[in-house]
Order: C-alpha cells, then structure tokens, then sequence
C-alpha cells in the first residue's frame, strides 16, 4: 500500500508500525475542533497521550501533509500548539508570531493550508500575560523591528481600557476577535471559503496556569 494513504489519520498510537487497509475521509471544522478540545483536555488534566511522536509516524508524512487544524498562535516558547493540544507530527498546520498578528506573510500561510491543504478549521490562539500585548499596553517607541509587531495590536489595547478587569488580558483577547475577524474578512481567498460553510475561523486564548484553552464565542 503506498504511503500517502495513511497520512490523513487525526490520531492513533505513536507506535503505529503499518497503515490501514483505507483511507478516512478528511475532518469537518467541528470534527477538528473536537480533535483540539480533546487533546488540550488530556493535557491539561496530566493526561498526555503525545500521538503520532514516533519515528515510524513521522515517516509516513514523507509523501505529504494532512493537518486537520490550522493554529496561529504566539511565539512564546510556553505556547507551543503541539503540546497545547496534545498533537503530533502532521497534525497542526503550526503559525507562531509574537502577538499573534496576521500580516500578508501570516495570511497568504493561512491559505495556503486552506486552498492546498483544505484545512477546513483556523484557530486564533492568545495566551495569558502575552509579552507583545503588554509591550503594546505599556506604550513607548518600540526599537528595532518591534513596532510591526506592536502596531497591530494597538487597537486592541485601546478598547481594554474601556472595559473593566486587567487590561493587558482584556487586551489579549480582543486581540484574538481582532484578528479573527481579520481573517475573515481577507478577500479573495479566506472571506470565500468562510461564506462557502467550507472554514472556520475561531478564536481562544490559553492560560499558563491551568493549560487549557478558553474557546471564545
């Protein structure tokens, strides 16, 4: 049986030796959505299974990729999606940025995983006590390159201080609705597959204390 055929699977033990006799159907957003949940319910809870970590699972995407879910998320090293989700190998179409902003290099990655890859999911993933929120909450001239990452955010953290509670966490999850309806909106590609019913584009944010992910509305 020819490689390419199993490299679809969402999950299974990361043992596997030999693929199956048929290849699954690919994912709706709700199925890859439960995937995520799912995963970040066993991590959170000390329960870790680490699927699809194997050498012999790594192999099998040789051929090429399926990813269920696409996750753009922060570059904090406490973030990573794979662990957040109790992913691994092939399962998440991974974007990490400071702030999780969507610039053009950030958008054309996301349709890219969508028009070729037809990851029928989009995740927007903030976290607690995010550094480029609370660089933006704080103000100043940013050095170097940091203002494209700052600007961006900004509306974000204009609006937290309106609103009652922390501002810098206020602040992160509006980024997060920020960017989600950025996203959305994106013409041609993403706006099209969104009004399709073929994509989703959802936003959470991640807690460094508990490890779960809050799902926003």
């Amino acid at each position: 049986m020819a490689v390419a055929s199993i490299v679809v699977l969402l999950s299974g033990s990361a043992g596997l030796a030999s693929p199956p006799s048929h290849q699954p159907a690919a994912p709706t957003a709700d199925q890859a959505l439960q995937e995520l949940k799912a995963g970040n319910q066993r991590e959170s809870s000390g329960h870790s299974t680490h699927p699809h970590a194997s050498s012999t699972w790594r192999f099998t995407l040789v051929s090429g990729q399926h990813p269920h879910s696409v996750v753009l998320s922060c570059a904090d090293s406490r973030v990573a999606p794979e662990l957040v989700f109790d992913a691994g190998f092939g399962d998440i179409f991974d974007i990490r940025v400071a702030g999780n902003i969507a610039d053009d290099a950030v958008i054309a990655s996301v349709e890219y995983a969508v028009e070729h890859l037809h990851v029928p999911v989009v995740v927007v993933m903030g976290h607690q006590k995010c550094g480029a929120v609370s660089a933006a909450a704080e103000g100043g001239t940013p050095e170097g390159h940091l203002g494209a990452l700052i600007t961006p955010i900004l509306p974000a953290v204009e609006k937290a201080k309106t609103l009652p509670g922390d501002r810098v966490e206020n602040a992160v999850r509006l980024n997060v609705e920020n960017v989600v309806a950025q996203l959305k909106a994106s013409e041609p590609v993403l706006a099209a597959h969104v009004k399709s019913g073929d994509l989703k584009i959802v936003g959470a944010v991640y807690s460094l204390e508990t490890g779960k992910v809050s799902w926003l509305p």
